[in-house]
């Protein structure tokens, strides 16, 4: 410490808004990377969209000139160019919005009743961040120009000319000192205006690109039921079929929203105050929440007395699968810093629960039917919840990694020559029987052998506990090589040490065969589900008949087409009905279903890995009557192949 340096009046710094603005920039757009770069643009594409909210603008041009030069032009009332008395002085409207902190009109709720750019500091940070920036107003008949240079005006605001339109437009470039990031983003850009066309129909936006040469007009006609279907792109399965769509105006705000439940896991909840998008929530969000949590939980007990005893249903099962798109529009706003990724007004928390709770409440009383689908829904979410649960317990308790710290091979597998997983492929077989008829027939350089004793455990229904203790489950994983682990307080499949990337499911061909495949296919699912996104997962087909013609023998996959054959072949020796893997000898079982020149395999996929844990635990779990309906319904269209 320099103890002969005085503290005094000397050594007090005072910035004056432009020069603040200059020396503090991310106190006003965040960062000085590539969201603050954004975030200047952002700020005039507000401030126009304030004059649409007002109804005086329908069109905004935006051109991306170069990396660091921006044009954008709208045709609104265009910003006052008449004086304002400023410290005794008559200065132009224009130059105090574009030079002072905390000036405009967004204050006075007649030009402004919905803005966006409450803070007063928009065009200012703009204006100060830019190395020159030049603005012309088109009002009252003519053009007025005024230029800038680092936030500084070189001349008074002038008359350059006579015009009948209106509207503003500001050329800037920014200053490269000041940004890290430098070049502007056409696809940032590009989705931001997308976003914003939705939430404000009919407004037209046209995005010119001249670095690229490309021209895009944007615009919404059906706002935000088009943009519902936009960011649900792969129109997954839905739980009821009309999306619920809302719209209020009152003296102080308008409410509009739509909202979709598909079969997935994930909630997706995305709000607007005033144009700004809110992705921090705030207070709009926890009365949406409130209010669709108090209305569910009301229906929930009318559906069944005791239903919330047995089920601790939360506001998180019952959001389950919702996508909802929100904008609200507010006279008064208050947002948590100037990047306004939050709402913090306390009286809006109110307001959207009594909206939202009305709304539902009259829906689920409207549509009993969807009611039933969408509690049937949170019933199972809270159960997935529960085993997920569940499972975290478990890893803490076994030191997060599950099977480890366990050594060495089961007693049962039959393992191959070949070390190179790429190589190596596993058979996970029904029954000792079996596995030893598989044990001979296979090519034991590159072929394993794991006989899995009977129906293994069904998995959405049994403890973790008990599922993760159990001795044929313990064996898959040794036998792969994997272990369960807890990483960002998620629990994943660690497969550093796979040892097969082919595992393949092969049990006998009738319908005790077919259980017990889709048994490990739930259990692989719910534990393992990475392996079939790697495409490592197979089921085996081994054939159900064989007949003798003569001295050839024909092997049948199907009781289609065993009665095609034996219509057209009369001289059928022997039909051999194989009731499992086992009644075969390994030479059979080698040629039908263990050649790999000659074999059958299906390579299981999922494309959709919400929905399909959706329907594991449905098809899987314990509630019977969703079960049942979702055969009923969907039988039809069940594809049975080879």
């Amino acid at each position: 410490m320099n103890k002969n340096i005085n503290y005094t009046a000397k050594n007090i710094q005072y910035y004056e808004n432009i020069e603040h603005i200059r020396k503090r920039p991310s106190m006003y757009i965040g960062d000085v990377n590539i969201n603050g770069l954004h975030h200047i643009l952002y700020e005039l594409i507000n401030n126009s969209l304030d004059e649409y909210l007002e109804g005086y603008c329908k069109n905004i041009i935006i051109i991306i000139n170069n990396d660091t030069t921006i044009t954008i032009k709208d045709d609104g009332r265009g910003i006052p160019i008449d004086n304002f008395k400023y410290k005794n002085k008559n200065i132009s409207a224009l130059e105090i919005v574009m030079t002072k902190i905390g000036s405009g009109s967004k204050f006075d709720k007649l030009s402004y009743k919905y803005s966006s750019g409450l803070h007063g500091v928009g065009l200012s940070c703009v204006n100060a961040l830019s190395k020159k920036l030049t603005i012309l107003i088109y009002k009252n008949n003519y053009i007025y120009k005024q230029k800038y240079i680092k936030g500084k005006p070189l001349y008074k605001v002038k008359k350059i000319g006579e015009t009948k339109k209106t509207g503003t437009k500001i050329k800037y470039t920014i200053d490269k000192n000041i940004f890290i990031y430098k070049k502007y983003n056409y696809k940032l850009i590009y989705n931001y205006l997308k976003e914003l066309s939705f939430i404000n129909k009919n407004l037209i936006f046209f995005l010119h690109d001249k670095r690229i040469n490309k021209k895009k007009k944007i615009y919404s006609i059906k706002g935000l039921k088009d943009y519902l279907n936009y960011i649900d792109k792969k129109k997954k399965k839905k739980i009821i079929n009309k999306d619920i769509y809302y719209y209020k105006k009152r003296k102080k705000y308008i409410l509009e929203l739509i909202i979709r439940y598909n079969y997935k896991n994930k909630e997706n909840i995305i709000s607007y105050v005033n144009n700004i998008k809110t992705i921090n929530g705030g207070t709009h969000i926890t009365g949406f929440k409130r209010g669709l949590t108090k209305a569910f939980k009301k229906h929930i007990k009318i559906y069944k007395n005791n239903i919330l005893e047995k089920f601790e249903i939360n506001g998180k099962d019952i959001r389950q699968g919702i996508i909802a798109i929100i904008s609200l529009k507010l006279t008064n706003p208050q947002f948590e810093g100037q990047t306004k990724n939050r709402l913090v007004n306390k009286k809006i928390t109110g307001l959207m629960e009594k909206n939202i709770n009305n709304l539902f409440d009259k829906y689920l009383e409207e549509n009993p039917k969807n009611c039933k689908k969408l509690i049937e829904k949170s019933i199972i979410s809270f159960k997935s919840r529960k085993e997920a649960k569940k499972i975290r317990k478990l890893l803490n308790k076994n030191n997060l990694n599950y099977y480890k710290s366990i050594t060495g091979i089961p007693g049962k597998l039959f393992d191959c020559t070949y070390n190179n997983p790429n190589k190596c492929e596993l058979f996970l077989v029904e029954g000792d029987s079996a596995g030893g008829t598989a044990k001979q027939g296979r090519n034991r350089k590159f072929q394993a052998i794991l006989p899995l004793k009977g129906k293994i455990l069904n998995v959405i229904k049994s403890l973790d506990n008990k599922i993760l203790n159990n001795n044929e489950i313990k064996n898959i994983f040794l036998a792969l090589g994997v272990y369960l682990e807890k990483k960002k307080k998620k629990i994943i499949l660690n497969i550093k040490k796979l040892k097969y990337k082919k595992i393949i499911i092969m049990t006998d061909a009738d319908v005790d065969g077919k259980h017990i495949t889709t048994l490990i296919l739930t259990f692989l699912f719910k534990y393992m589900n990475i392996l079939f996104n790697k495409g490592y997962i197979y089921i085996a087909n081994p054939p159900l008949y064989m007949l003798k013609i003569k001295k050839k023998k024909i092997y049948i996959w199907n009781e289609k087409d065993k009665i095609k054959i034996l219509k057209k072949n009369k001289n059928i020796n022997n039909i051999q009905r194989y009731k499992g893997l086992g009644e075969m000898n390994s030479n059979q079982l080698w040629d039908t279903t263990m050649n790999p020149k000659t074999r059958i395999l299906k390579k299981i996929f999922i494309k959709d890995i919400e929905n399909s844990n959706y329907v594991f635990n449905l098809l899987m779990g314990e509630n019977v009557k969703p079960r049942k309906n979702f055969i009923k319904k969907n039988y039809n269209s069940a594809k049975i192949d080879i």
